[in-house]
């Protein structure tokens, strides 16, 4: 017959002291949600655009290459800029709608190139090069998902006429106001880049010849989202915990449980 007794637990090596954790009941918390119109300030996408990049590029390389293993890509923005040129003016105000910009961005895209070099077995080799871009993109009223705001300042000067000649103005006396709005800035988010390349010797060399210059021709599809904080109104329900009070917090204008009947010597026939 085999053996009945069951095999001894492994024993561990390192052991520690632990703690089993006890399990705890939970459920939702019950809320109320009064209906409520804030008025928020929040960032607000004023347009999502796909700027296409078109560059190209000559890259040395040292020591010289036979192969090119892998070229990977990335892209850093260093600048997103709105430029407002048309305006449209809210109400009697002297805040404006931008309804035209010109939207700049420069920045660079950085190469990270992995070639062989002529040694038959020698170690791969690593070439980061970072080529630059700059331009610009017109933004008509019909591309902006939000238009931008854009309050303008100013002044005024108001003049005065001699003490002893109405005749003569005064040159020494003046009254000046200075109406100064400063307004949020627009800017810019990077949401991702579609890179198209080719890459190749600018002179024909054959197999296991060498090249030591890296000629490339990218063509980039650059996603970008320009913002503005802003003031907006909502529609919304706030949202507010109810705890269960028992008898905390009952006042007598509170609608009070109802009572059970006292019992009479009729109920029991």
């Amino acid at each position: 017959m085999g053996n009945c007794n069951p095999k001894p637990p492994f024993d561990p090596a390192c052991p520690v002291e632990s703690t089993q954790q006890i399990p705890l009941f939970d459920e939702a918390v019950d809320s109320v949600f009064p209906p409520s119109r804030p008025i928020i300030k929040v960032p607000v996408t004023v347009a999502e655009r796909t700027l296409q990049i078109v560059v190209e590029s000559e890259i040395p390389l040292s020591p010289a290459a036979t192969e090119i293993k892998r070229v990977t890509k990335n892209v850093f923005l260093e600048q997103v800029k709105l430029v407002p040129v048309r305006f449209r003016r809210i109400a009697n105000t002297d805040y404006f709608e931008v309804i035209r910009a010109k939207l700049f961005v420069s920045g660079f895209i950085r190469k990270n190139i992995e070639y062989s070099s002529a040694a038959c077995q020698g170690t791969l080799r690593d070439r980061i090069a970072d080529v630059e871009f700059s331009g610009f993109a017109e933004l008509t009223e019909g591309d902006f998902i939000t238009t931008p705001i854009v309050g303008i300042s100013d002044s005024s000067k108001a003049h005065f006429l001699s003490d002893k000649n109405d005749q003569v103005p005064r040159l020494d006396k003046y009254f000046f106001q200075n109406l100064v709005k400063y307004n949020e800035q627009p800017y810019g988010e990077l949401l991702g880049a579609n890179f198209y390349e080719l890459d190749f010797s600018p002179e024909r060399v054959g197999p296991e010849e060498e090249f030591d210059t890296l000629r490339e021709k990218i063509v980039m599809d650059l996603y970008v989202k320009v913002l503005q904080v802003q003031q907006h109104q909502v529609q919304s329900l706030r949202v507010i915990p109810r705890f269960p009070e028992g008898t905390l917090g009952v006042t007598s204008s509170d609608p009070q449980p109802e009572q059970p009947k006292p019992c009479s010597p009729c109920d029991d026939d």
